[in-house]
């Protein structure tokens, strides 16, 4: 079964991809609310989880896939006691979809001041193409 890339080009080193799928499989690296230019975006953890769920969106769209299609998220933490937050911003961000989960707390992410990294498992099934 032949893998396919999506670079985002926030890729740091050439093993490195933001999103791979492979057959109805897509598969989202660990993804946090770093903008472009490496910098922290999102003052607590419900905001840093909301702007990485539209980044996870985005990384899920490229490949094929929709937020529906989520079928698993590791969610990693610097404080469990974020985990009400974190949860809260989750719902919102998928929208009446259901996935299994993990929440792990962390001693530190990447980069100072990150609160939230999650990673994510999409299952795309094939879908009728609307040819009107």
């Amino acid at each position: 079964m032949a893998k396919q890339l999506f670079r985002d080009g926030t890729e740091v080193v050439g093993f490195y991809v933001r999103t791979v799928k492979s057959g109805p499989f897509v598969f989202v690296s660990g993804t946090t609310s770093l903008d472009r230019r490496g910098r922290v975006q999102g003052k607590n953890a419900a905001e840093q989880t909301l702007i990485t769920m539209r980044k996870i969106e985005a990384a899920l769209k490229s490949a094929g896939a929709r937020l529906r299609d989520l079928t698993r998220l590791t969610i990693f933490v610097t404080d469990i006691r974020d985990m009400g937050a974190v949860s809260k911003a989750l719902a919102k961000a998928l929208r009446g979809s259901a996935v299994s989960s993990t929440l792990v707390a962390v001693s530190a992410l990447a980069v100072p001041g990150l609160l939230v990294e999650i990673e994510s498992t999409a299952v795309v099934e094939a879908r009728a193409i609307d040819r009107g």
